[in-house]
């Protein structure tokens, strides 16, 4: 941008313009190989002109016609192979090998064939092209050249042929002010041509960049977006747009009718309603999914601008799903309540603190079995909300978890058994299969946060399962990729994950039900953080052929390395 500031503020002198991308300029080059056609015209011409005298009868000298036919062969070598680097500066051997060629063969046949033919029109050719293609002094020089060649002439007729010279040398006067004048526009001309060229070329260089930009942009962004003319063709659309609308966006080549669809009739029936009223317009409207549940869907349209008001700008439609919407809004409101919890956690700790100190203090006091009994359950419960108070307060803080004792490492396989058993007595569910398969296996996990990991996911599990045999399962097993892992599975047989549910599937207060919380599968998430383990989902199938279902796994940090503080 600063060339292009440098350009417009000072006055380009001579051929700077042509600094600025001499290389690249297309235009110059194109009136080159014209030149370069036109030497090969003319030399023709000549070619012909000497064959035209030698049949009619004319007394014809054999140099004129070994001169044109040498300046033919010449001409079309020099089109051939002659290489040209806008504009040519001085009088180089570029100029001398076209230029200077042309000068030369036209002031020889001038001298040679007399009077009988007059070759001065032929000189603005050079004066043409020295004045186009290179710089003003070049043009100047050769158009001076000319000049001279015209008045030696002249001179050479009247000491041949004594007499009043006045006519002829007023002609070579008035043909080289002529040329001047020539060779002076068609320099403007062409630095005119230059220097438009070289904005072209900046612009477009500018608006090939910021398309490239505007399609990165949109092909990020999260709302999806349709762009729409007034027949209702869809011209362009981001993946996006496709996750949102659902029904195969992708596949349709563009453009495509937005009516082409039934679930969609409801976007095409805004879009014309925007350009009816000329004014952007927000709707909230269900769109139907290929599968599960229709999906509210916010859109907004905005007209692009033109310089009149008729009817030939573009719809851009704005898809924004609600549900991702109401996602961040919650996920804003977790961080307000972690704020919060944080600090009513750390008033309640005091006081369960002298809770479990009473019931201590009292327990020694009592003999009653009974009423031991019944403080043996206050200390238990005050130990249990303790704990919770300590997760909370990691969780909002966000710390990482404290070195693990070798005390407290559990193994995988007697672990998960018992918590899966414990779980099927309690929600009294059938058809759970446990697969032990990561024998002797030791993992870096407290045994009460693997117990709610395992509980929250087969809680998950459950809610979408089928009732069949194996609708839900729990591996363990040992994952062999590089460091030796070991790795809990929860697979069920229930419908795939919407593309929109996967990308917030451990985000707090996400859920794709209203009746359920959203925070089962973000404390899990939690736990594993604060382990070294790492949680996943994945939708496969356990055995080659057999059915497909979620996944979730749980890939527990390596028993050689301990996590630091």
């Amino acid at each position: 941008m600063s060339s292009l500031r440098r350009s417009r503020g000072e006055p380009a002198t001579d051929w700077d313009v042509l600094d600025l991308g001499a290389g690249d300029s297309t235009a110059l080059l194109r009136l080159w190989r014209g030149f370069m056609a036109a030497r090969c015209f003319v030399a023709v011409v000549l070619v012909l002109l000497q064959g035209v005298a030698f049949a009619i009868g004319q007394a014809v000298q054999p140099l004129p016609i070994v001169l044109s036919g040498g300046y033919l062969v010449l001409a079309w070598l020099e089109m051939r192979y002659a290489h040209f680097e806008p504009p040519i500066r001085g009088f180089s051997t570029l100029w001398l090998l076209t230029i200077g060629v042309d000068l030369g063969i036209f002031s020889a046949l001038q001298v040679l064939q007399g009077g009988s033919v007059n070759y001065t029109p032929l000189f603005a050719l050079p004066v043409l092209m020295s004045a186009v293609l290179g710089t003003l002094l070049v043009g100047l020089g050769t158009t001076a050249t000319v000049t001279l060649l015209l008045l030696a002439d002249a001179g050479w007729h009247w000491l041949q042929q004594p007499g009043d010279p006045s006519a002829r040398f007023v002609q070579a006067a008035l043909t080289g002010t002529g040329l001047f004048v020539v060779a002076l526009l068609a320099h403007e001309l062409a630095r005119r041509l230059a220097r438009e060229e070289a904005v072209a070329q900046r612009s477009r260089s500018h608006a090939q960049m910021q398309a490239q930009v505007n399609d990165l942009v949109i092909e990020t962004l999260s709302e999806g977006v349709l762009v729409i003319d007034t027949d209702g063709l869809v011209h362009a659309a981001n993946p996006a747009a496709d996750a949102i609308l659902g029904q195969g966006l992708a596949q349709l080549p563009l453009p495509f009718p937005l009516h082409t669809q039934p679930a969609w009739h409801a976007l095409a029936a805004l879009a014309r309603q925007t350009f009816a009223r000329r004014a952007p317009q927000t709707e909230e409207i269900p769109v139907a999914q290929a599968r599960g549940a229709a999906r509210e869907v916010r859109v907004r349209t905005r007209l692009t601008p033109t310089d009149d008001r008729r009817a030939d700008s573009l719809c851009v439609m704005f898809l924004q799903d609600l549900r991702e919407l109401e996602a961040r809004i919650r996920t804003e409101k977790l961080a307000a309540m972690g704020r919060m919890s944080a600090a009513v956690a750390h008033e309640i700790r005091n006081p369960l603190a002298a809770i479990a100190q009473a019931s201590a203090l009292l327990s020694e006091d009592l003999t009653d079995p009974a009423h031991r009994k019944l403080t043996d359950m206050v200390q238990h419960n005050a130990q249990r909300l303790a704990r919770i108070v300590d997760d909370v307060l990691d969780v909002s803080r966000a710390r990482q978890q404290r070195v693990l004792s070798l005390g407290e490492q559990l193994v995988l396989d007697p672990a998960a058994q018992i918590l899966a058993e414990e779980w099927i007595r309690q929600t009294q569910r059938k058809g759970v299969r446990v697969a032990l398969e990561a024998p002797g296996s030791e993992v870096r996990f407290e045994a009460e946060h693997l117990r709610r990991l395992l509980v929250n996911l087969l809680d998950n599990a459950a809610r979408y399962a089928s009732q069949r045999e194996g609708a839900i399962q729990v591996i363990t097993t040992l994952q062999r990729a590089g460091v030796q892992r070991a790795a809990l599975l929860v697979w069920s047989d229930g419908a795939p994950l919407e593309p929109a549910v996967q990308r917030h599937l451990f985000e707090p207060f996400f859920s794709s039900e209203s009746r359920s919380s959203g925070l089962g599968l973000f404390l899990c998430r939690e736990l594993c953080r604060r382990h070294g383990a790492t949680i996943g989902y994945e939708r496969r199938a356990l055995v080659p052929g057999g059915p497909e279902g979620n996944e979730f796994f749980v890939s527990f940090a390596p028993s050689e390395n301990r996590l630091t503080q």
